[in-house]
């Protein structure tokens, strides 16, 4: 009775490394606003995550069975928060970035808890990775532990990787079309998750 831990980071990997809400949000706010100024938002939304875990672990998918609505409720809770985190960056221009505020801590704590990729990608590592009769905070914990390393790893990677696009493109006649098309691919992202019917 355990967590199958090597092949969950292998799963873990392939689902926070590729792109998807949360990911094109932490893109987003990097090329906006720099990695730096970002942290907080990036150490929010890694953390949020155990928002969902926990719950989980401990049987809210359960209720979920019960009350379907709400989980109907929370998906498209998720796509209107994520979209406007898009729209909120889309219109600024890189060089006047300076004078509005990075998103903070508590924006980026929601994002996951408001992610239906999350929700899915945590409910599937549960019922693929964990055998029957593991004891439920031995499951959570490692869950949990597991998800946050390699979050705490890819999610700098993808705002980074925001910023330095910013860097080269900042000022220049294409910086209009990097933020509406980092914008444009969240939003995709979202409607991919919401629609698409497939796994995260």
């Amino acid at each position: 009775m355990s967590v199958a831990v090597l092949p969950f980071l292998a799963f873990a990997v392939s689902q926070v490394g590729t792109p998807g809400p949360a990911n094109m949000a932490l893109m987003t706010t990097g090329a906006a606003f720099g990695l730096r100024a970002a942290l907080p938002f990036v150490a929010g939304v890694a953390l949020g995550k155990q928002l969902v875990i926990w719950p989980v672990g401990f049987g809210l998918m359960e209720l979920a069975a019960r009350a379907p609505w709400a989980f109907e409720t929370l998906k498209w809770a998720s796509a209107a928060y994520i979209i406007w985190l898009a729209w909120r960056v889309a219109n600024m221009r890189l060089a006047d970035a300076g004078d509005a505020k990075a998103p903070g801590f508590l924006a980026g704590l929601i994002v996951h808890p408001l992610n239906p990729k999350a929700w899915a990608m945590i409910t599937g590592g549960f019922t693929a990775f964990v055998e029957p009769g593991t004891p439920t905070l031995e499951a959570t914990a490692t869950i949990a532990a597991c998800l946050l390393g390699v979050q705490i790893l890819l999610h700098p990677l993808w705002t980074w990787g925001g910023s330095l696009v910013a860097l080269h493109l900042r000022g220049t006649s294409a910086e209009r079309y990097l933020m509406w098309s980092l914008a444009a691919l969240t939003v995709a992202s979202v409607l991919f998750v919401l629609f698409g019917g497939g796994t995260p």
